[in-house]
């Protein structure tokens, strides 16, 4: 005869360690250069966002990072946006919710630097919603850490959920700006120690622009002296595919994770990107701790780091190339999408989220009430005789500006310099008169004022 009570508890055991099994969802993110989007240098809008619908259809991303967006106007008059007001608003419309309707919802963007691009994060807001922005660095473009948390099923019971924190990077390009982009990715990690006693679920993603493990912005994620802020790249670690010391510039050994470029040409199908084929590999995800070693709810999903449309054989080759080996790693439409769409393949990595069944979690380690950053600007001391004085942040040493006076629409002087020093002096001789002065780095404007020489 059974015994009832030991049934209904064997009955209860079984259903209450299957749910609690059960409790899983999938987020997988990707971290996309999408090449001046919005600012037509490659094409029409409507266009590109039919080649991210296909994209997106395919990648079935839940976090989506694009970088190098074109800047978005904050409104008509704004002068140094790229990309017309309400942009965002239409790449959701046109582009991701004709791939998945109703789904998706970006995070409110920035443009400190008064970029001619910018970085934007778009999120499945039936699984995740904003809360945030945390952290703030303006550096040449603007480096934001954007705070989502997981719409747990349990939250209305436990009002307690899992917060996951983002911060999309675009760094500096070019092999003579390495220090360039040390300075940028080690303000951004000062910034975070401001904001955090430890790096909490957080994601490091976007296009970094670096060649080699040795570069001191890769040390300064991947090996810090204070390993309460280490990131990890998937690749190495948790999964082994590599070792360090790394260096990938040109390297067909790492063919299979190049991100650069996506075509051989630099002036087909437009000449807004660059060209030479797949030979690097500057797009990555860093994962903290947290998620690697599944403190919070949160965990890297093992092996699932992947570059879209690589299948490895795409060295100093474009993505669609069929005469030296036809790409099977997607469909056709996606191939010839992501050829068309930017010069950058996407990278991605799928985390799993364990649902928060007891209402207790892990302490996060924000720090309540820390401002979320200001922008340090320059400074110009109007011209007094033939020089002109300016004061420039210490972070600003390392990049090249231009520094050029107008009268009247007309330019009067024009020098090219790179930041060497706090204050700096050039010569600027002008006649009296009214004047614009404008400073502009490689992607934005630093200065732009108007001054009347005596």
């Amino acid at each position: 005869m059974i015994n009832m009570k030991r049934f209904v508890s064997t009955v209860l055991y079984i259903v209450t360690s299957f749910t609690v099994f059960a409790q899983k969802d999938t987020v997988r993110v990707m971290a996309y250069n999408s090449l001046y989007y919005g600012s037509g240098c490659q094409g029409p809008s409507g266009l590109y966002h039919g080649y991210l619908k296909t994209i997106v259809a395919y990648t079935n991303p839940d976090i989506l990072s694009l970088e190098k967006m074109g800047a978005i106007k904050a409104a008509a008059d704004d002068k140094y946006g790229t990309a017309p007001v309400g942009f965002a608003d239409s790449i959701v419309r046109y582009a991701l919710d004709a791939a998945f309707p109703g789904r998706y919802a970006h995070c409110p963007f920035t443009n400190g630097a008064r970029g001619n691009n910018m970085s934007v994060i778009f999120y499945d807001q039936r699984k995740l919603g904003f809360v945030s922005i945390v952290s703030s660095y303006v550096n040449i473009t603007d480096f934001n850490t954007y705070k989502l948390y997981y719409k747990d099923p349990n939250l209305s019971r436990t009002h307690d959920t899992t917060f996951l924190y983002v911060i999309p990077n675009h760094d500096m390009s070019g092999d003579e700006n390495e220090k360039v982009r040390g300075i940028q990715i080690s303000e951004v990690m000062r910034h975070t120690k401001e904001h955090f006693s430890r790096l909490p679920n957080m994601i490091n993603m976007g296009d970094f622009n670096v060649r080699n493990s040795d570069e001191a912005f890769y040390q300064t994620l991947t090996n810090p002296d204070d390993t309460n802020f280490q990131f990890f790249d998937p690749p190495f670690f948790p999964d082994h595919k590599f070792k360090y010391p790394a260096n990938w510039d040109h390297n067909p050994e790492y063919s299979a994770y190049f991100t650069t470029s996506t075509r051989v040409s630099a002036t087909v199908p437009n000449p807004c990107g660059t060209g030479g084929g797949g030979k690097n590999w500057y797009d990555h995800i860093f994962l903290s701790s947290w998620i690697v070693n599944n403190v919070n709810y949160i965990r890297y999903i093992p092996n699932s780091y992947r570059t879209i449309g690589n299948d490895g054989q795409r060295f100093k080759v474009s993505v669609n190339d069929k005469n030296v080996h036809v790409n099977t790693s997607a469909p056709q439409n996606v191939i010839e999408a992501l050829y068309q769409m930017s010069n950058k393949y996407p990278v991605m990595v799928d985390l799993e989220v364990t649902m928060n069944g007891t209402g207790k979690s892990v302490p996060d380690p924000e720090m309540v009430g820390v401002s979320a950053g200001a922008k340090e600007d320059v400074s110009v001391t109007t011209p007094v005789g033939d020089k002109l004085v300016m004061h420039f942040p210490k972070d600003m040493i390392g990049q090249e500006i231009t520094v050029e006076c107008f009268a009247g629409g007309e330019s009067k002087m024009k020098k090219t310099v790179i930041v060497n020093d706090t204050e700096m002096q050039i010569k600027c001789k002008l006649a009296p008169g009214n004047y614009t002065l404008k400073i502009v780095g490689h992607h934005n404007t630093i200065v732009d004022i108007s001054f009347t020489k005596e």
